[in-house]
């Protein structure tokens, strides 16, 4: 049966209402590698989006385990209506079921659905359902699943003797990002985290000493959306990314990385960064990113 492809209509305000999230929720929480979801290759595909940070950790995990020929993956428009995410021109159609709403995987798999559409999600297309939306832990996941498939020579990203410290890591880094990068203490001191993470990286080249882990993945998604991101740290002394030296050095050495340059839209970036903060500084462009730096010889 070939999947009838489309697009749709383009985003109407007026006739649908803004796009608005009340209340999210992420009730699937399947993982492949369960009884209901073994692992085969070319079974899944994930749904994402180039602007969602979320999005962007899973797509980079995907590519750097050596997914991207066993996990499907497409890209939702970054304009929305109340209609939430949607396929249309710019990034092309649903190439698995042709659905012009991610709504309708939504509805396929829980008839009647109202709740929160979210990327990244993932899908099974033995069952036509999703089988994850929990977008926190579709990447860890990705990160230990299908060993068989991507053989010994695949990038651990999660490996188990640093797994609590990740969790750890992962937790800071989260809450550090929604205050903006911030911290208040006990004492009423203000701690900008930024400058912690700066000179943590001053003699390791990733979070983790000379190993790339899945932290770094989520940490570095943050920093290429440093505007918004950490708008509380800039707006408190006007430093951007490049004026941490070490931060935009690791920033650029993990550009490099085709895992993280080819799954980077850095035109969709400025577009999201105009649309939510038109006040905002720009971002580094991307002859910035390709600029040199001395990372390598870091442990």
């Amino acid at each position: 049966m070939t999947t009838q492809l489309g697009y749709a209509s383009p985003v109407d305000v007026d006739t649908y209402g803004p796009y608005a999230v009340t209340n999210p929720d992420y009730p699937f929480v399947g993982r492949i590698g369960d009884p209901d979801f073994p692992e085969e290759a070319g079974r899944y595909h994930l749904y994402l989006s180039h602007g969602c940070p979320w999005a962007h950790i899973a797509a980079i995990v995907r590519h750097a385990r050596g997914l991207t020929g066993i996990v499907g993956a497409s890209y939702v428009d970054e304009e929305r209506d109340a209609r939430g995410w949607a396929f249309r021109e710019r990034f092309g159609p649903d190439p698995v079921n042709g659905f012009t709403l991610l709504r309708e995987a939504y509805e396929a798999t829980a008839p009647g659905y109202a709740g929160h559409i979210s990327v990244p999600t993932l899908w099974d297309r033995a069952t036509s359902r999703i089988v994850a939306n929990a977008y926190n832990t579709i990447p860890n996941n990705l990160a230990t699943a299908f060993v068989g498939l991507v053989g010994e020579q695949a990038a651990d990203l999660y490996p188990e003797d640093l797994r609590e410290a990740i969790d750890i890591t992962d937790t800071d880094f989260a809450t550090a990002a929604r205050k903006g990068g911030l911290w208040t203490s006990e004492e009423g001191e203000t701690i900008n985290t930024l400058e912690r993470s700066d000179a943590h990286l001053a003699d390791k080249r990733y979070l983790f000493g000379d190993r790339l882990t899945i932290s770094d993945i989520r940490f570095w998604v943050k920093l290429v959306r440093f505007p918004e991101t950490y708008r509380a740290a800039l707006t408190e002394d006007g430093r951007t990314l490049v004026d941490y030296p070490n931060l935009w050095a690791y920033a650029r050495d993990l550009y490099t990385r085709p895992e993280f340059r080819e799954t980077t839209e850095l035109g969709v970036l400025a577009e999201n960064r105009l649309r939510r903060g038109p006040e905002l500084p720009a971002a580094p462009t991307a002859e910035q990113w390709a600029e040199p730096q001395d990372r390598a010889t870091l442990g």
